[in-house]
């Protein structure tokens, strides 16, 4: 940390803060601001945080991997030349000639970085143990006013399979419970907590450690969809190129890296969960209170002046863009392998990953598009995303938004539709059931035939109101393609999905109707508009289609729906904050588009941003 702190500083791409700012929103929203500037702005040095009126001596780093330049830097190496390492382990070849030798032997060679390396000298670290352990020592952010307490977001978390076989490293919240307890949301596709039943089912405790800070690049490989049983740190050490050094804990039988900022080690006991959350998380919602293990910290130490590594995690665009982003382009090749006729694939910031895929695919015989539509919803985390959208080799590079949408509308077939049911990621709050809901794929491979008549906004709204008076407002998208869409503005009173049969007269005009709560969406943002109708729908409950038409409900549920599921609050932040910082010129001024353009705060009015 102290290392990339220096460069980054050298480079011109870290901002330091050396007012005095307290950890409890005014740094989470100061980087939460930060991130969603412009290719993501800068790294943030927060010297002197304080808690209230306490000042704390270790700084908070925050924004570290908010931009691809800045994450490249990081690793050393370009995102390309990563996937095509990767690449090539995954096409070794029995080799036809000498150089062909010559480079297998290479190849293999580069496998031994994959072994993590147990040192028996670790490091001399201040060190607390027992009555010692103090939470408190540390600038643990509370980033939502709405949080159930501080929480670790960048936290390491290790842990190893009851019969010691198998070693995992994963990137999970944790929630201050006390100065030497945390709550561990490890969800339930985690391997972590595939490894705590095994604890539970035999009645005994499970070792975990957490560390935080060191090599930047330990925190991204926490969150890297590898298959169970294969160690996170193996992963490290073929983009490293370097074996991952670690140092043994002192009180119980886990290992961490040697140069760990700060390290918190202790056990999970199996027969006790409490109730952690609310937290307002990535994709832009809070979570609910929930039951989760719970970690006893018996020991925690410091190295020489520690940085705390912290995010903020929200509405996109955010840091986790640029993290999700390198993800998907290393796991491109190996997804490739498994899914014949896949070119490409996408998953934009504002779907919040698992909401939204775009897929290329070459068609090589009929059904092609599902046929991979139920690998991706059988396949490790893949199997969390809720819709998916399949294009042709003809069609615009999938991050040419504007392009490739234009080329879905004037091809989508929604006779292909194909809707299903699933595992949803466990922070998905629109399912009816918990981590259980619908899922839809819709095909865009071939030209559409027969072009919509579109009518002018005003004239579409008319007729709509006098089918569905709660209509209010209404905002057509594509009109120069076949397939028009509109986004409708609606003040709901009665369920909408039974009455989208009777708009079946609009099908000539329009292929598309979703419709939004008129006082929370700016019918004239697409951006946000995407992020909260993917967020917001469960395909089985919430579509009706009947081809050439298909109608939406991504308003919010409750009651009216029969959605018994606590509806969860969006994380904007406190205004009262947000001026204050503006007044001292450490965030742009509320007068800023920005705040509007990304839904920052939610103004008295009932207008999202400015």
């Amino acid at each position: 940390m102290q290392k990339l702190v220096a460069k980054l500083k050298e480079r011109g791409d870290l901002r330091v803060f050396d007012t005095p700012l307290d950890i409890c929103l005014e740094i989470p929203h100061i980087a939460y601001i930060e991130a969603k500037k412009p290719k993501g702005g800068q790294a943030l040095l927060f010297t002197q945080p304080k808690r209230g009126n306490t000042p704390l001596d270790i700084p908070v780093f925050m924004n570290v991997f908010g931009s691809i330049e800045r994450l490249e830097f990081i690793i050393n190496r370009s995102i390309e030349d990563c996937q095509a390492q990767l690449e090539s382990l995954l096409n070794l070849q029995k080799p036809k000639s000498f150089k062909d030798l010559v480079h297998l032997v290479k190849d293999l060679c580069k496998l031994r970085f994959s072994l993590p390396q147990i040192c028996k000298n670790p490091p001399q670290r201040q060190v607390f143990q027992g009555d010692q352990v103090d939470l408190n020592k540390l600038p643990i952010l509370t980033t939502w006013e709405h949080d159930a307490a501080p929480f670790i977001t960048m936290g390491q978390i290790y842990t190893k399979s009851f019969d010691g076989k198998h070693h995992n490293l994963g990137l999970y919240r944790l929630q201050v419970q006390g100065k030497n307890r945390l709550g561990l949301h490890w969800q339930i596709h985690k391997d972590a907590n595939h490894f705590f039943h095994a604890y539970q089912k035999a009645g005994a405790k499970m070792p975990v450690s957490v560390a935080i800070g060191g090599d930047a690049l330990y925190t991204w490989c926490g969150q890297a969809p590898l298959p169970y049983g294969v160690f996170e740190l193996a992963l490290y050490g073929l983009i490293r190129r370097k074996r991952a050094k670690l140092a043994p804990c002192l009180t119980n039988p886990l290992a961490v890296p040697m140069d760990a900022d700060i390290v918190l080690e202790g056990w999970v006991g199996a027969e006790r969960l409490e109730m952690e959350g609310p937290f307002g998380d990535h994709t832009g919602f809070y979570t609910p209170k929930e039951p989760y293990p719970v970690l006893e910290v018996q020991a925690m130490h410091l190295k020489d002046n520690p940085i705390y590594l912290a995010s903020v995690v929200g509405k996109p665009p955010l840091e986790d863009k640029y993290m999700g982003y390198f993800t998907e382009r290393l796991f491109l090749p190996l997804l490739k392998k498994s899914a014949h006729g896949l070119l490409d694939y996408h998953m934009p910031e504002n779907g919040v990953f698992h909401n939204l895929i775009l897929a290329q695919i070459a068609p090589s015989y009929p059904g092609h598009a599902h046929q991979i539509m139920h690998h991706f919803w059988g396949t490790g985390q893949m199997s969390f995303v809720k819709h998916a959208i399949f294009v042709g080799k003809n069609a615009p590079k999938l991050t040419d938004y504007p392009a490739l949408f234009r080329h879905i509308l004037d091809h989508l077939d929604l006779s292909q539709s194909l809707f299903s049911q699933g595992v949803c990621d466990a922070l998905d709050h629109a399912s009816p059931t918990y981590a259980f809901g619908g899922k839809l794929g819709l095909v865009a491979l071939e030209p559409t035939p027969h072009p919509k008549t579109p009518l002018k906004d005003l004239e579409l709204l008319a007729r709509l109101k006098e089918l569905m008076p709660q209509v209010q407002d209404l905002r057509q998208y594509g009109l120069e393609s076949k397939n028009p869409i509109a986004l409708v503005g609606v003040a709901k009173t009665t369920p909408l999905v039974p009455l989208f049969h009777g708009l079946e007269s609009l099908a000539p005009f329009v292929s598309a109707l979703i419709f939004v709560d008129s006082h929370k969406n700016d019918l004239n943002n697409p951006y946000m508009l995407l992020w909260r109708v993917v967020n917001n729908i469960d395909a089985h409950r919430d579509i009706w289609l009947n081809p050439p038409l298909i109608c939406i409900d991504a308003t919010d549920k409750g009651a009216l729906e029969g959605h018994m599921r606590e509806w969860p609050k969006e994380t904007d932040c406190s205004l009262s904050v947000l001026e204050s910082l503006a007044k001292k010129g450490l965030i742009p001024p509320l007068s800023d588009p920005l705040y509007h353009k990304y839904h920052i705060y939610h103004s008295p009015k009932g207008a999202n941003g400015a």
